[in-house]
């Protein structure tokens, strides 16, 4: 089957893409394009997918940068392809061509950057944890020290889990109103004493006030779409052993 690979407009002319789960090797629960390798995935099928988005980038395997992603704040910046252990971090910037930076998520917002004109490109990974203590705000300040213009550079939010079907109990959004009580506009009233939380919603919120020129999110929820995305909390309500993981990768 043929990878599947969402573009945003705003992100054009530079090489870039949301991968779906189509047109992988893994089976099973990870049926698809999982690029993984933190999952229980066999790992020599999970460095064919990888191999698979290296081409469609097209850059060689070992040029699709990635980090271990911890849900943190902070930012690798490449010169060069990674060699050896990846480092922990949630973001990766660059301005050095021939290197394909990538994020991997399972409902956490894959974040693209880019600064077209002074040619520095970074991805962010943006779970609740990560957006909350800033990893989209440093992104944009290691792409900064990297020459790019901040009013310039242009963010996209892709397939990330919607606001409809991410849950969560009050203690949450207590966590974000004592950041700042103005976060509250990012909770709906649900059932009982449920709340909906708007992550996309914030993680705008939160690239607008780093003063990025353009953000926005591709629309697409991963919850509610099985055939096209994976998804860690479709994979909670289905008692599921794992899940696979989505990959988003831009390059110069």
């Amino acid at each position: 089957m043929t990878l599947e690979i969402l573009t945003a407009d705003a992100l054009l002319p530079l090489h870039h893409g949301f991968f779906t789960r189509r047109g992988g090797a893994s089976s099973g629960i990870f049926r698809g394009l999982n690029c993984g390798l933190g999952s229980s995935d066999q790992r020599e099928v999970v460095m064919i997918n990888r191999a698979r988005v290296a081409d469609a980038m097209e850059v060689t395997p070992d040029a699709l940068a990635t980090v271990h992603q911890v849900h943190s704040a902070d930012v690798v910046t490449l010169s060069a392809p990674m060699q050896g252990e990846m480092p922990k971090a949630d973001a990766i910037v660059t301005a050095t061509p021939g290197i394909a930076i990538s994020i991997l998520t399972a409902d956490c917002q894959p974040v693209l950057f880019a600064d077209p004109e002074k040619g520095v490109i970074g991805g962010a990974h943006a779970g609740w944890k990560g957006a909350l203590d800033g990893v989209l705000d440093a992104t944009v300040d290691a792409m900064e020290a990297l020459g790019a213009v901040r009013g310039n550079i242009r963010a996209v939010i892709g397939p990330s889990i919607s606001q409809d079907a991410y849950e969560i109990g009050p203690e949450f959004r207590d966590r974000f109103t004592a950041h700042d009580a103005n976060n509250a506009e990012f909770f709906r009233e649900g059932v009982g004493d449920r709340l909906h939380f708007d992550l996309t919603g914030y993680g705008i919120h939160r690239l607008r006030g780093a003063g990025v020129g353009t953000a926005e999110w591709t629309g697409h929820c991963t919850y509610s779409d099985a055939e096209r995305f994976f998804s860690y909390r479709r994979s909670v309500h289905d008692q599921e052993v794992d899940y696979g993981r989505l990959i988003a990768a831009i390059r110069i």
